[in-house]
């Protein structure tokens, strides 16, 4: 079977050019979160990989469950997919999508993990570094790993900075062992 993120990108892509040329980037994520949540649960997996469940009834299924947050294309795509057995792979379509609207925005997502809460000036001044580093807007996510003991780590799409004092000390003790 093709890799998932194979059989997602066209999809991903088509979904993008229209909410770009629609102006309705918000709101198409928004619902490919929602779908992605819903083919997420175990259940759902469950229907979704049983080839004899009628596909149009799955596609209802999913649309009854997003109910009148589902425009006419949303529902067109989950119709689509159902009709493809492509349900499975809305995560990705989702997380594709995600991707492309950063790029186009210049947009992205960073996430700070801190051995204790990181100050709002601290944020900023990260955002601020990272903005200059990457050219791109910077939203910050901050979460607390106290196993860190000191430091943080910061993770922008494939950049990742460890400055944390637990890898500092994994570090000398590899040179010392070394």
């Amino acid at each position: 079977m093709a890799e998932i993120s194979t059989i997602a990108r066209p999809y991903a892509e088509a979904v993008f050019g229209l909410a770009q040329a629609g102006g309705t980037l918000k709101a198409w994520s928004e619902m490919l979160r929602t779908l992605a949540l819903i083919t997420a649960d175990s259940d759902m997996r469950a229907l979704i990989g049983n080839t004899s469940v009628d596909k149009a009834k799955l596609a209802g299924l999913i649309l009854d469950i997003t109910g009148k947050a589902a425009n006419e294309q949303n529902r067109n795509l989950v119709k689509l997919l159902a009709e493809n057995r492509r349900l499975g792979a809305l995560g990705e379509i989702a997380v594709q999508f995600e991707t492309l609207k950063a790029e186009a925005e210049q947009t992205i997502e960073a996430e700070v993990v801190s051995a204790s809460e990181v100050s709002k000036e601290q944020q900023q001044k990260i955002a601020d570094k990272l903005k200059a580093r990457l050219g791109r807007d910077v939203s910050l996510k901050c979460t607390i790993d106290e196993s860190l003991m000191g430091g943080a780590i910061i993770k922008a799409g494939d950049m990742v900075i460890d400055g944390s004092v637990s890898t500092q000390l994994e570090k000398l003790s590899v040179e010392l062992a070394g």
